[in-house]
């Protein structure tokens, strides 16, 4: 009997090790492929790559945040469209988001889709404040005109319910509506 037991107790252990060992590798694929996922499609390119976009990259490029500015620096899609902070609510945002452009670019006729509408109506919904401030942490900057000062105070101080694209609805595609009129024109 003592025989019986002992390849039992081995063959099992043997299975748990196995069993750990390739659910370790399962992880560290997911993850790193994950990873990989997150940065491929964090890039204008990739956001662009749905026919919908294409005009608001354009729009973008000739905008400051898409570099036109002292710097050169150029915001990224996710950089404004995502929210910062929670890695878990980005993951979640960038997921839904994605999805969602997915299915708009399959079923929206440029052409006729109302882009103005859907930027004032909707704006708020994909510009986060927590995007902006990543970047523009100092809202009372020197040169900052009087009307800007009280406004980014009352801001600061939670006095108003205005997010930052109340203020600066276009700020990060220069031209967007024409860009966007010129582009379905050419269609």
């Amino acid at each position: 009997m003592l025989s019986r037991e002992a390849p039992a107790k081995s063959t099992s252990k043997k299975t748990w090790i196995l069993g750990t060992i390739f659910g370790m590798f399962c992880a560290l694929v997911v993850v790193l492929a994950s990873g990989f996922m997150v940065e491929t499609t964090n890039t204008d390119e990739f956001c662009a790559s749905c026919h919908v976009m294409k005009p608001f990259r354009t729009a973008w490029k000739d905008a400051v945040h898409g570099g036109k500015n002292r710097q050169g620096f150029a915001a990224q899609c996710v950089d404004c469209h995502l929210p910062h902070g929670n890695f878990v609510e980005y993951l979640v945002t960038k997921a839904i988001t994605g999805t969602g452009d997915v299915i708009h670019n399959m079923t929206i006729d440029g052409k006729s889709f109302d882009w103005a509408a859907n930027a004032d109506e909707h704006r708020l919904k994909f510009t986060y404040d927590s995007a902006c401030r990543h970047c523009h942490y100092n809202l009372m900057g020197p040169g900052l005109p009087s009307g800007g000062l009280l406004a980014h105070r009352s801001y600061l101080r939670g006095e108003t319910d205005k997010h930052c694209a109340s203020c600066h609805p276009h700020v990060g595609h220069k031209d967007m509506l024409q860009q966007v009129k010129r582009f379905y024109r050419n269609q």
